[in-house]
């Protein structure tokens, strides 16, 4: 069918870094206490200032994930999809840790992430980019199975994503990357 993005595989080769101690992590989000109009709130600062969590993408075709924030950690596998959706669970002021379409957790240098939001079809079927942001709308395309598409908007629970020469809209969590919540949990950390 027309207008279908082209598949996307990610790429894990065999972890042949050698193993280290397992070292505790700072804390990496500080919650700090204020006053607003005369009342305390929380409020979530990041060395960043933007919100987590939150979704990047990555620069290049080759982006090393490591164990912990700093090359000295573990290399756990090289990410080779340029444009992949990440999302951001945590980070230091050098360092993002992201959770990934397949569920796993590790870190990457904020050089190699891009502020452009995208998205990834991570199911077994091609899924319909609507016409309109309605269930009942035409298909105006497909998107393939490990097909990637850039977001250009979401609102009142649908987005509208476009690949190659296609656009259309999918519901809030039809693809993966176009849920506001938290894609993966931190464990033991």
């Amino acid at each position: 069918m027309g207008g279908q993005g082209e598949a996307i595989e990610l790429v894990r080769p065999q972890r042949r870094a050698p193993k280290v101690a397992a070292q505790a992590l700072a804390a990496v989000v500080i919650a700090a206490a204020g006053l607003v109009g005369g009342a305390a709130a929380a409020e979530r600062q990041t060395p960043s200032g933007m919100p987590v969590p939150r979704y990047v993408s990555l620069k290049f075709d080759k982006v090393n994930a490591r164990a912990g924030p700093g090359d000295d950690h573990r290399l756990l596998w090289v990410y080779e999809v340029r444009g992949l959706p990440l999302q951001v669970i945590a980070e230091t002021a050098e360092w993002r840790r992201v959770c990934d379409p397949e569920g796993s957790l590790a870190w990457v240098h904020k050089r190699v992430t891009d502020g452009r939001r995208m998205t990834m079809n991570t199911s077994q079927a091609a899924v319909p980019l609507l016409q309109k942001p309605q269930d009942d709308a035409r298909p105006e395309a497909y998107l393939n199975p490990r097909s990637l598409a850039a977001v250009d908007r979401c609102r009142k629970g649908w987005c509208r994503v476009r690949a190659d020469h296609a656009s259309g809209w999918v519901r809030e969590g039809g693809l993966w990357g176009t849920t506001d919540g938290p894609q993966c949990r931190p464990q033991g950390h």
